[in-house]
């Protein structure tokens, strides 16, 4: 593949795929009327982030790679929504909410840090 390098090797995909797990562990203490609810909402839209990395990554123009690292970005916001929101329904506990908001906080800015250099390159 010469200078490429796959997207699982990306540190960026790497965190979302971790703050896919930590959610679904998250998750499993929800009750069972929440299944088609908040839970579904926080499943989809952490999934999200990673497969919007990486269909971007397969992409081969800039801009085309640029707006999809933006939907992850927007996913990752929609994501510390539905956990602030799952926090005042007081469906998880403050500490479990502040194991998860470093991962979210280190992601958004390893996201930006992408959107940028992505940005600036034009062309692979």
């Amino acid at each position: 593949m010469g200078k490429y390098i796959e997207f699982e090797k990306l540190e960026v995909w790497q965190l979302g795929v971790e703050l896919v797990k930590e959610t679904y562990s998250l998750i499993k203490g929800f009750p069972d009327d929440e299944k088609y609810g908040l839970s579904s909402q926080l499943k989809r839209a952490s999934v999200s982030i990673p497969a919007n990395i990486a269909e971007g990554y397969g992409r081969y123009h800039y801009l085309e790679k640029t707006n999809f690292y933006l939907n992850a970005r927007g996913s990752l916001f929609e994501l510390r929504s539905h956990l602030l929101i799952a926090k005042e329904l007081n469906l998880i506990n403050t500490p479990n909410l502040e194991k998860l908001l470093p991962l979210v906080n280190k992601l958004g800015v390893k996201l930006n840090n992408l959107i940028t250099s992505t940005r600036e390159k034009k062309e692979d």
